[in-house]
């Protein structure tokens, strides 16, 4: 992003400022930038914020000091909070990534972290809400229905309606014998929603935004998706396959793969996703429109093949401005293609913000050994480049661990807390040691294992 936006959200962001009257969600617009100025508060609360030492009671000027005081404290933080909300409306393609971040990730924009913690809370919401009981109903399936969905994970003012829920079904082969001992093997499950913000906070955000949220992996099946690392033609085009753009083949399968004996199933979750994303940018043709994809580990895997899938097809073309923005929020994900894959998504104009934990050992996969360090040498690409896998994006590094707590080094729930006390760093720490990832990964591999029941 130029120095100059940079700027211009630093200062609406962080000065302290008096505006002419309320400043609301619904007087902002991302088509006309709101800047906020110096300006005279209304009377009565000009009158409290420069009240003296006398009244006309004639009481205490101590009481009136602090009284004066505590209005003020209150006149200053309702107008830092309209600031915000002007700056957000104003500045939104910044913060979507229309300059790849730049200037916002090191050190981390407080507008932005405000945005990646808010996206990943809409991520955590489909930890909150999966039903993971197996004598449940609705076991692998959503708890509640889709208006009920986020007043029942505590989410009842995020600004979003839920339009569908997503369903995947992994067509993966588990090990011999391991099949009859995990009963979700095969069958389609949960694992998202489509949403799109209501009028209200449409005009907070500046535009309408369109929300796929994914959570992460949690039964067997999908484990095993995440340990695949064959690397397959994603060909999403029939019209242009480009065979040379590879991804991996667990997500692949898990995108793609269709499981018609679902109770709530219709057709694969591509298929599923396609339809809703088009049918609301058709909805909301006339508005200023965003397409967010945000994900938590196999999510945003997910997140990225249909933003890289929406673009290639050109869906996210014929929008009130143009192309429609598609923007990535990764936390702790995986690689998910080659170096090819990138360079598509880059070319298509796909944001990634991948936000990673140093010690997190999925950030590291697949590709432990062929990644973006063995695809090139002093820049001269090498033969294998094109099996080496590669990060789609932009990242912003975090770091932490307790050793008491080995897994939350991939916990969303951490990452987001992390987030929140102003963790996130310039880069990763250079303390990491190769042993310690070797150890996170066996422990990953354990815990597969386990869910397999081997």
């Amino acid at each position: 992003m130029a120095a100059a936006a940079v700027a211009r959200l630093t200062a609406a962001t962080t000065c302290r400022m008096r505006v002419s009257g309320p400043v609301t969600a619904a007087t902002t617009s991302a088509a006309s930038p709101v800047t906020v100025t110096l300006g005279d508060l209304p009377q009565q609360k000009r009158s409290a914020a420069t009240a003296t030492t006398t009244t006309s009671s004639g009481g205490s000027p101590v009481v009136v000091e602090k009284r004066a005081a505590a209005a003020t404290a209150a006149e200053e933080e309702e107008v830092e909070e309209a600031a915000a909300v002007a700056a957000l409306a104003s500045a939104w393609r910044e913060v979507q990534g229309a300059g790849d971040w730049r200037g916002m990730v090191e050190p981390l924009h407080p507008l932005l972290r405000d945005e990646v913690v808010r996206y990943g809370e809409l991520v955590a919401a489909c930890y909150r809400a999966f039903d993971l009981d197996p004598a449940s109903k609705r076991y692998l399936n959503c708890k509640h229905g889709k208006k009920q969905m986020l007043p029942a994970v505590g989410m009842a003012g995020a600004g979003y309606t839920v339009t569908r829920y997503i369903y995947a079904a992994p067509d993966v082969a588990l090990p011999f014998g391991v099949g009859g001992r995990c009963s979700c093997a095969g069958k389609s499950r949960w694992i998202g929603y489509v949403a799109v913000a209501s009028n209200r906070e449409a005009a907070r955000l500046g535009r309408r935004d369109i929300l796929v949220s994914f959570r992460g992996t949690v039964t067997g099946s999908e484990w095993l998706a995440n340990f695949m690392s064959a690397l397959s033609p994603a060909r999403f085009d029939p019209a242009d396959p480009r065979p040379d753009v590879r991804v991996e083949s667990g997500f692949l399968s898990l995108y793609t793969s269709d499981d018609l004996s679902g109770k709530f199933t219709c057709g694969s979750c591509r298929n599923q996703l396609l339809s809703e994303v088009t049918r609301l940018i058709d909805k909301y043709k006339h508005d200023d429109v965003s397409i967010t994809l945000a994900g938590h580990s196999m999510g945003s895997s997910l997140a990225i093949l249909l933003g890289y899938d929406l673009a290639e097809l050109g869906l996210n073309r014929g929008g009130r401005g143009g192309a429609i923005p598609i923007t990535v929020f990764s936390f702790g994900g995986p690689r998910v293609g080659n170096l090819e894959f990138k360079r598509r998504c880059d070319e298509l104009g796909v944001k990634v913000l991948r936000v990673a934990n140093a010690r997190d050992p999925v950030t590291r996969m697949p590709g432990v050994v062929l990644n973006e360090a063995a695809a090139r040498v002093f820049r001269v690409e090498l033969p294998w480049s094109k099996a080496c896998y590669t990060h789609v994006g932009v990242e912003v590094a975090l770091d932490f661990f307790k050793a008491s707590h080995a897994a939350c080094v991939h916990d969303l729930d951490a990452y987001i807390n992390h987030l929140l006390d102003g963790g996130a760093a310039a880069s990763a720490t250079t303390t990491t040691l190769e042993s310690w990832r070797w150890q996170m990964a066996a422990i990953r591999a354990g815990e597969w294992l386990q869910t397999l029941g081997i």
